[in-house]
């Protein structure tokens, strides 16, 4: 493992090196619990209300992307294993006295939001979906659930890494448990037939007419589709925030990049495949438990009572690989002396970074108590996209020619077109977000917040707390 650069003086902060521990298995194993949380049984209905029964196109989408953007990351994480994972490439390929600081810090930034926003909206799809054991109230009672969800992770995931690695297989088992068992029904009791295609096959995906490029794969419904898939995939780079803790990191971390997408892709299609040749889309995209839904229409009330508390070990597993990687990333940050030192301190017997765990554990904590789940998807990839996915596609490329490929351990195959790709769809999607915050409505003047526009505001409050940072340590761009 690299040693993190030296903090200033003023930033000094006691920390330890982290061990690593984290195998193929492992890795793998976080990767995947962490892709397949509440969101497929969420967005499920939603996928299937704006594409109709090309529904399955919507979850191609969400894989494509995340197979092209897994060849950036891949080739990152094999050469720069540390933990972190986008604050250390930003600031690598923006260089680490300058720009890259910047970029780096605006990743940080968005992390204290954005982290516990996912894990808040994990919590709180998880207090949707335990309503259907326990009915509850509107009121406090499923903020009461996704609260206790939250603190229950925090608990866990207080221990040494070792002991994580083994607790994140032993939840895997559950999530791949709970998808056998959806799709064994399904291929065993389909009764209606899932379009691959849309109608007039391929020429319906894409075709020239009057002068123009039409079809599907151009549709706004296709882009509203693919913002709710692709925060079904994200996570497939879940091992690059544990890069510091992942053994032979050069060939594990690409492997269970590409395994973990590759794994998902299949259990996402086949479930959709199995609920849509059960239940016919129109009905099931009105099902707020889908899956219940289906095991009920299957098996009966007893059997959709058990799928449904699988459900919930499943977003609880998510969760769990959630907050663990998220936690890393204040850490680096700190420990490299460009962030709160306090985020720097690992636990004296323990070896893992305890006060950040804590923090954006806390921040989740309330979060979940003061949203409802919503729209929050949306923001979530809207505050991500710009600063992590698109910014981090670029700076692969200014790291290529700063630094050569001899060294790399993993190269892209046809670079520079993944890069090219990747940024253009990334920037497809965030165009894509329809959603945002009502700030105020009444009977004559409803102000609305687009979800881009905020996600550029943070981006706005971020550099403004970061010049004042710099301005404090003395740093670029007001060094002396």
């Amino acid at each position: 493992m690299a040693e993190p650069a030296t903090p200033a003086p003023s930033s000094a902060a006691p920390t330890a090196p982290l061990r690593r521990r984290l195998g193929l298995v492992q890795a793998t194993a976080l990767n995947m619990i962490d892709m397949v949380g509440i969101g497929p049984f969420v967005t499920l209905p939603l996928v299937m209300g704006f594409m109709g029964p090309n529904f399955l196109l919507g979850w191609l989408a969400g894989a494509v992307l995340a197979l092209i953007d897994g060849l950036i990351w891949s080739e990152l994480g094999a050469a720069y294993p540390e933990a972190g994972g986008s604050y250390r490439f930003l600031k690598l390929a923006y260089g680490e006295q300058k720009w890259g600081r910047l970029m780096s810090f605006l990743y940080v930034w968005q992390t204290l939001v954005q982290a516990p926003l996912v894990v808040a909206s994990g919590a709180i799809g998880f207090a949707q979906y335990f309503s259907y054991l326990v009915p509850l109230n509107d009121t406090w009672q499923p903020k009461l659930v996704s609260g206790v969800v939250v603190l229950l992770l925090i608990a866990l995931l207080y221990r040494r890494i070792d002991d994580i690695g083994r607790l994140g297989v032993l939840l895997w088992v559950g999530v791949l448990g709970l998808m056998g068992w959806l799709i064994f029904g399904g291929l065993t009791n389909a009764t209606h037939a899932v379009a691959w295609l849309p109608e007039g096959g391929f020429s319906g995906l894409i075709s020239w007419q009057d002068g123009q490029l039409t079809g599907l794969l151009l549709s706004a419904a296709l882009g509203q589709a693919a913002v709710k898939t692709i925060y079904s995939y994200l996570g497939y780079y879940n091992v690059c925030h544990l890069g510091g803790e992942i053994q032979n990191p050069q060939q594990v971390i690409p492997r269970s990049i590409f395994l973990s997408i590759l794994g998902i892709m299949a259990l996402y299609l086949l479930l959709n495949w199995s609920v849509g040749s059960v239940i016919p889309w129109p009905e099931a995209s009105k099902s707020q438990f889908i899956v219940s839904a289906f095991v009920e229409k299957l098996y009966g009330a007893t059997a959709a009572k058990a799928a449904t508390a699988l459900v919930l070990w499943v977003a609880f597993a998510s969760l769990f690989a959630v907050l663990l990687g998220y936690s890393r990333i204040p850490y680096a940050a700190a420990a490299d002396g460009e962030f709160l030192p306090v985020f720097a301190k690992t636990h004296p017997t323990k070896h893992f970074p305890h006060v950040s765990l804590l923090i954006l554990g806390g921040v989740g904590f309330v979060f979940s108590l003061l949203f409802r789940l919503g729209e929050v998807i949306s923001a979530i990839l809207a505050m991500r996209i710009l600063v992590q996915f698109v910014g981090q596609a670029v700076g692969l490329v200014l790291l290529r020619r700063r630094r050569g490929t001899a060294g790399l351990p993993f190269k892209m195959p046809l670079y520079p077109l993944p890069v090219i790709v990747a940024v253009l769809v990334w920037l497809w999607v965030f165009w894509s977000i329809k959603d945002g915050a009502v700030l105020y409505e009444s009977a004559d003047t409803r102000i609305f917040l687009p979800f881009q526009v905020a996600a550029l505001l943070m981006m706005t409050l971020g550099s403004v707390v970061f010049l004042l940072w710099s301005r404090r340590l003395g740093r670029w761009p007001f060094q002396k």
